[in-house]
């Protein structure tokens, strides 16, 4: 452990040595002192002397600025946040790595910066969703901005889900329809027609109906999805919302198409209720059953048939 110290040591001496100049030596040798601030890094790792890796990997970084070498000074500084995340300071960390994507992005190669976004929305989830959502949406418009739409929806995925977790449905709203879109420019109908289950969700638990029923009737431009078990699964949903039919709207939100979708959107499904806590079929009597009782029957086969009730 003292020979690591000693070693990270004297790889900060011979950087400072290397920033000094001389009557000889006009220009510090920043491309030097910027190898040995990361060998003085990796030294104190070792050591485990975490707080002293970190100011040697941001030295790193102030070398590798003062030499315009940016995408290094960008590793450096995503370096000092993993210091910052291992000692348990994730804030701290944040700030570190967007500064980072930042640099990705000045320096051109933009899905770096994304990429370390990504990473960061990650390590804050379980802190600070609200922050999480932030990052997420900075690297799909990222990735947008790059015509990466199949990255950049991933991104906004991510975003959306949490936006549900936290309740702010409004926003959710937005963001799964901008998913939508862009499932629907890069041809993927399939996961459109889930988007749109998840819109309704969203909706019907803003009790806005009217925007619930708006998504079902636009996503009849896409291909396929009239006839889909999708489209007959949401047509009956809304039926069943639309006539407090508790029954109805507990099937549909039970059926296997819903309770598997991704965590978030699932709960919502489960927790729907219809307004005004609904109303449900009244179970036939023994009177009703003798006395044309197959005719009741043969009534509720035809209103479902072929439906998931």
């Amino acid at each position: 452990m003292a020979a690591k110290i000693n070693e990270a040591h004297d790889h900060i001496a011979k950087a400072e040595k290397y920033l000094k100049t001389s009557f000889m030596k006009w220009k510090p040798d920043y491309d030097s002192a910027a190898s040995e601030y990361s060998k003085a890094a990796v030294a104190f790792k070792n050591a485990k002397m975490l707080e002293e890796a970190k100011e040697a990997y941001l030295q790193e970084a102030e070398a590798h600025t003062n030499n315009k070498t940016l995408f290094h000074a960008a590793k450096a500084l995503e370096a000092a946040g993993m210091m910052l995340k291992d000692m348990q300071r994730i804030p701290e960390a944040i700030q570190y790595i967007e500064r980072a994507s930042m640099m990705y992005v000045e320096n051109g190669t933009p899905d770096t910066a994304a990429l370390a976004l990504d990473r960061a929305g990650k390590l804050i989830e379980s802190q600070d969703l609200a922050k999480a959502v932030d990052l997420y949406q900075k690297a799909a418009s990222v990735f947008e901005n790059e015509d990466r739409l199949r990255q950049a929806v991933e991104m906004l995925g991510k975003a959306s889900r949490l936006l549900v977790r936290q309740h702010k449905l409004d926003e959710a709203a937005v963001s799964i329809q901008k998913e939508k879109n862009m499932y629907k420019e890069i041809e993927n109908y399939p996961t459109c027609f889930k988007k749109t289950i998840a819109q309704v969700l969203v909706h019907l638990h803003r009790n806005d109906f009217v925007a619930a029923d708006k998504c079902v009737r636009e996503s009849y431009s896409l291909p396929g999805f009239s006839g889909s078990e999708d489209c007959i699964a949401l047509e009956q949903l809304l039926q069943g919302y639309d006539e407090q039919d508790e029954d109805q709207v507990h099937c549909v939100c039970n059926s296997p198409l819903f309770k598997y979708m991704d965590n978030d959107y699932a709960k919502l499904s489960i927790s729907l209720r219809v307004p005004g806590g609904g109303k449900k079929k009244a179970p036939a009597s023994a009177a009703d059953a003798g006395e044309g009782g197959a005719g009741a029957g043969e009534a509720d086969e035809d209103e479902y048939a072929g439906g998931l009730c």
